[in-house]
Formats: structure tokens, sequence, C-alpha cells
């Protein structure tokens, strides 16, 4: 599905006159004409080489003469003073100057680096702000990771009324001087004396200045990911930058794994891996990532979204493939976003890297789905439109301690259809605060007499109503089937729920386990992979809130 949103307008502002100030003549001369600034990204001055202006995809070079050492001192004069990652700026530009130094220490190349602030590329990303989680950026270098990062500082701080601070380790958010420039907007800015202490200052600013969210450029050591880390335990969301391609890279990078709740090897008893079917060591995630939201910038108007980092990570390790959010940016600056495509069914079973067992074919044991033999042409296969559901209703909500103002905004950051009642027997669910329902026992009695499913969440926070919003609203039906049987999603999300179950908590702790409301042919068979790890289970519920309850052995 493809959805649009109003187009965004975009306006760049770059000072590139007071980059061009600081360049030899020759080179002034040569990229005078507004053509030639058009999308310039850098002008690389190399000893004894031609200058070359570097745009998207080619270069071009400036000229017929050299430069010369003379060239060289002539704009070092006209800069600051470099810094200990041998970078230099402009007061009050974004632009950038890094140098290349031979093995005594003289500048033999300079690489200035146009710095633009962009407003409205913030669009792409602008939902997320709302969720009030820590996000990180990742894409290769010049994808515009610092760009987006600036702009996100400003809406925070200036359209939210965030307490932002700005980690400036090389001046290239918020520009060189000590007056940070206005793309960043009220955010303020600390700036790091060396890189080897950015960690420092990111800690630093969360004990002194009260932050209420971090932004920061290229997390890249182990000690700036610990810190990531320290910072969000504290309450503080982070919106940061990591150079790698895909969230693949970070889980593969065992210095920044961190980021994305860190990976151990975990090795099996004998019992256990006969039961789960696999190898005896398995990799598995270590923790909760530290950034909940991911964002993968394949180009400057093609992004992934990943919503929900753990389950990513978790598939990932599995070996099965993600599925982003695909959001991508037109000529006529209109956004639309698109789920990434499942993968290809596959004929029979199916097994994953970490299953117990090979996974029954859904269509196979649906008894009310007709076959393409049964209800299609006999020389073609069966039209879909009828097999496909239609658009799932809106789930209805009865809270219990729990604000219907809170509860809309969940689910309203979260794209998510709901309505709130008050009372449970128009409910779909019962979402309760822990605790609440024993101080009303007649509540209780009623959902349970109408078989309705009760959600204790521990707090009333945004962020558990999110996430408690959204683990019911993944596994609601998408329509109904033939007979009015509600088809409660599909067998493969059951079973791996079923699985999970029992794994992480039936076996280790003992404890039964109710799972949630399936269609007769699923909870059949739940009831059979249930069976296999040899424990007991039973159906409860009435009607379409039929669900079964795994019991230990």
């Amino acid at each position: 599905m493809v959805e649009p949103i109003p187009p965004a307008t975009q306006r760049i502002t770059d000072d590139l006159d007071r980059l061009l100030e600081v360049l030899p003549v020759a080179v002034q001369i040569a990229l005078s004409d507004p053509g030639a600034r058009d999308q310039l990204l850098e002008v690389v001055l190399d000893l004894g080489r031609v200058p070359e202006a570097r745009y998207p995809g080619r270069a071009v070079a400036l000229g017929e003469t050299a430069v010369s050492r003379a060239d060289l001192l002539q704009v070092l004069e006209r800069l600051g003073p470099f810094g200990g990652d041998n970078r230099a700026g402009i007061e009050r530009t974004l632009h950038r100057i890094s140098a290349i130094r031979n093995r005594s220490g003289e500048v033999v190349g300079l690489t200035c680096r146009v710095g633009r602030a962009v407003f409205g590329t913030v669009a792409m990303v602008r939902d997320l702000l709302d969720a009030g989680q820590s996000l990180l950026l990742m894409g290769r270098p010049g994808v515009g990771k610092t760009t987006a990062l600036r702009e996100i500082a400003r809406v925070l701080a200036d359209e939210l009324g965030k307490r932002v601070v700005v980690i400036d380790t090389s001046n290239e958010i918020a520009g060189d001087g000590d007056i940070p420039h206005p793309a960043i907007g009220r955010a303020r800015r600390m700036q790091v004396a060396r890189p080897e202490l950015q960690h420092e200052v990111m800690i630093e600013a969360v004990e002194n200045h009260m932050p209420e969210v971090i932004v920061i450029d290229e997390i890249g050591t182990e000690r700036e990911a610990l810190a990531a880390r320290t910072i969000a335990e504290r309450g503080v969301v982070l919106v940061a930058t990591a150079h790698g391609n895909e969230l693949a890279n970070l889980i593969k990078n065992p210095t920044l794994s961190d980021l994305v709740g860190g990976i151990q090897s975990v090795t099996l008893g004998d019992e256990e891996a006969r039961r789960r079917r696999t190898q005896k060591t398995v990799l598995e995630r270590a923790a909760e990532p530290t950034f909940p939201m991911a964002v993968e910038m394949h180009s400057r108007q093609r992004w992934l979204v990943h919503r929900d980092v753990a389950t990513t990570v978790d598939l990932l390790l599995r070996g099965q493939s993600a599925r982003p959010q695909i959001r991508e940016l037109s000529e006529a600056g209109e956004l639309r976003l698109q789920e990434a495509p499942a993968p290809p069914a596959e004929s029979g079973a199916t097994r994953s890297p970490r299953s117990p067992m090979p996974l029954p074919d859904p269509v196979a044991r649906s008894t009310h789905r007709p076959t393409a033999a049964a209800a299609g042409p006999a020389n073609g296969p069966a039209p879909l439109q009828d097999e496909l559901p239609g658009p799932p209703p809106p789930l209805r909500v009865c809270g219990v301690g729990v604000s219907r103002a809170l509860l809309e905004e969940a689910a309203r950051s979260r794209s998510l259809a709901l309505e709130v009642v008050e009372a449970p027997e128009g409910a779909d669910l019962l979402l309760s605060l822990r605790g609440q329902l024993g101080r009303e026992p007649g509540l209780r009695r009623r959902a349970q007499d109408l078989g309705l499913p009760i959600l204790v969440i521990k707090s009333e926070s945004l962020h558990q109503l999110q996430r408690a919003l959204e683990r019911v609203t993944d596994r609601r039906p998408s329509g109904t089937t033939e007979g009015g049987v509600t088809d409660l999603d599909d067998a493969h999300a059951a079973l791996e729920e079923c699985r999970l179950a029992v794994e992480q908590v039936v076996l280790p702790q003992g404890r039964p386990v109710e799972l949630l409301p399936r269609s007769e042919p699923v909870r059949q068979m739940q009831t059979e992979l249930v069976d296999h790890y040899r424990l007991r289970s039973a159906v409860f519920g009435r009607g379409q809130q039929q669900r079964l309850r795994v019991f230990p052995a």
C-alpha cells in the first residue's frame, strides 16, 4: 500500500560565497558561474594536482593549473585553527575544511566540504519525533545524515518545545565559532575539545544541563555506545547517527552492536537443542536496544524506517528478512510511504533456524479456505479478490485507570485505528494498570463473563501504551472468512508466538501462559506444537475469544 503525504516544502541555505572567499582566486573564478555551484558537494585542493569540484556522481577539474604550497598557505591563513580531528571551519557557517598532512605535519591537501542547512527534510521522519523514543540514523558518508540531524534538532526545540542539547564534536552540526548556526533553532550546543572526549561531554550534558533530548553525530566508539546506553537508561531521548548502510551492518559491528541490543552467543543443553532442532550454539539479542527506532538512509530521497528495532534484530538473527517501511520523496516533494513486500511464500513446511519443528503449512490446514482447484477456473489460478481481507475495524478498548487522552495519543502516534469505549460490553480489549482491577472486582467479573482479553501494563506512560497497542493490533483479525468465522491472523505468527511463550516462560520459569485468541484451525496447530514439547494445553474463552493456555509439565 502506498500512502501519499502532502508535498514537503524544502528551503536550502548554504552561504556558499563565504566558502569561496577563502579559496584560491583561480578556483573562485572557475566556480563563479551559478551552474557550477548547483549541487556542489566539495572542493578538493591537493598539492601538485589540479583543483577538483565534486558533485553527486561526478567530479570536474577546475582549470589547468596545479595547486601550489602558496595556494594552500593562503587558504590556511583565512581559516581558524584546526582541531585534533584535522578539521577547521568558517565562523557561523556550516562549511567544513579537512586537512591531509605529510609525515612532518605540513598540510598537503584540503577537502573543502559545502555545508547546507536544508529545511523540509524532516518531513521524512516527522511522525517519529512525536513518539518520544530514541532514533538512530544510518547511511554511507554524504547521504545527508548530518543535514537531517540538524533539522531534527531545530524541530524538536522550536516546534515541539523540548530541551535539546547538541553534542557538536567537529562543529559540523551547528557550524564554527561560539555562536551556533540558526539552523538548529533554540537547541543548545556543547562543543567538544578533542574527539576522544565525546563520550564524556555526552554524560556531562545529562548531568549538568537537564536535557530532554540529546543530538549527537557519528557515534563510532565503544565508549560512546556505552555512554548512549547510560543516557537512554536515564530517560533522555537520543537522536544520533552512525556509519553503516543498514541495520545488519551494526549487528555485525562488535563496537556498535550495543546500539541495537548487542549480540551474545548462547549454548543450549542437549535436550533443549534437540527440542529446538537446531545447533547447540545460537546467537541471540543480549538486551533491549538503546535506539528503539532506526532509519536507513539509502539516498536523500529514499529512507527505510524500522519502527521496532528489537523485532528486526531478532528476525535477522533467525535468518529471516526484516520488513522496514519504505519512505520516498518524489521530485515534486511528495512523500510516499510503502510497506516492504513480504518474502515469497515457500511451498510445504517452513523451518526457521531456531524453530523446534517444521511449521505446518497454514493453507493445507485451513479447511475454510477454498483451494485454487475448487474455486478457480480449470485453466488458471483462482482469482484473489475474494480471499483478500478488508481493512480491519477499529480496536475498541476499555481503559481501567488509563487516561482516555493518553490512549488516543498513543494510537495517533502509531497511526492505529482505535476507539475508546466506556464499558467492557462494547470493547474488544480491557486495558488496565497493574493492580487497578483488584480494586474493581465487579468490572473484572464482567470482562471474564464476556470472554474479553485483559491486558495489564506496568505504568501509564506513552511508551507502555504504544507497545501494548502495537502488540495487540499486530495480531488482530483482518477480515472474515466464509461462514462468518473470523480469521484470527496467519498461522506462522501464531506458531511463533506459541514457540516464544514456551521457550521463554513455560519451560525456563515453570509458569502457565495464555496465548492470544485464534481461530480453531490455528489453535489446533498451536496444540500440536505444544504436544511436541511434551507439555499440556487447554482452550479457554467463548466464541471468537477462544484461546490456548499452555501449562508446564
